[in-house]
């Protein structure tokens, strides 16, 4: 957010400014973090193969966006009080999303927000390399921002940033669109990439993963294997 805002301020471009945004996706890949919508596809997988709960599914994803939305606030804050000077832009790049409101076009962004976000946990998944992970954060990243497609962590970190230099919007207009996203991704991630994935997959892998043993905790190097009643 920091880098979106300071080139896009900087160059007025919003082009220039998504592809200095899609950084923070690069740090979300290497240093192995997560958005709360990232945890549309291995984790539903994991749920369905009866490796999770439904409510363990629920906790994580609950948990995810709390610390997300909590941890946006702070750093948004941060970023406008250390640089007042990026106040107007800010504004300029949140009001968009309380203009468009709730409505199909805000909803269809969403779904394809939570489409694209969805495809690059696929492709990280499938990338051989760093530089095949990094080229598909760059890519989302920037799509996330250039459209502006309708993010609800995005949405919300943009519009926090505004908020805390007075943005002509308030607190409430946040939560409806916050929600709003929130759904749309959830049927673009859930429904259009991971339900799709799952048919790929095929039902006989599924009930093959499901019947597969738990792999017990991995021992330490000073640890002996424990013995049962017959016998080691």
């Amino acid at each position: 957010m920091l880098a979106l805002l300071v080139v896009e301020a900087e160059t007025g471009s919003r082009l220039l400014g998504a592809l200095a945004f899609s950084l923070g996706f690069i740090a979300l890949t290497l240093g192995r973090s997560e958005l709360f919508t990232e945890n549309f596809l291995i984790p539903v997988g994991a749920t369905v193969a009866k490796n999770a709960t439904v409510g363990q599914l629920l906790r994580l994803w609950a948990g995810t966006a709390v610390a997300n939305i909590v941890a946006g606030w702070v750093i948004t804050a941060l970023i406008v009080a250390a640089l007042p000077e990026l106040g107007p832009t800010a504004i300029a790049v949140a009001r968009v999303y309380p203009e468009l409101g709730i409505g199909w076009e805000a909803f269809a962004l969403g779904v394809l927000g939570g489409t694209a976000i969805t495809i690059m946990t696929w492709m990280e998944r499938g990338a051989t390399s760093e530089f095949g992970k990094i080229a598909g954060a760059v890519g989302i990243g920037f799509l996330l921002a250039a459209a502006p497609l309708n993010h609800v962590i995005v949405v919300s970190l943009e519009m926090f940033a505004a908020l805390h230099v007075g943005a002509p919007f308030g607190y409430l207009d946040w939560a409806g669109t916050a929600a709003w996203a929130a759904l749309a991704n959830m049927v673009g991630g859930l429904l259009l990439v991971t339900l799709l994935r799952l048919v790929q997959v095929g039902a006989d892998e599924i009930e093959r993963e499901r019947r597969r043993p738990q792999r017990r905790p991995q021992q330490g190097p000073s640890e002996e294997p424990e013995e049962d009643a017959a016998g080691p």
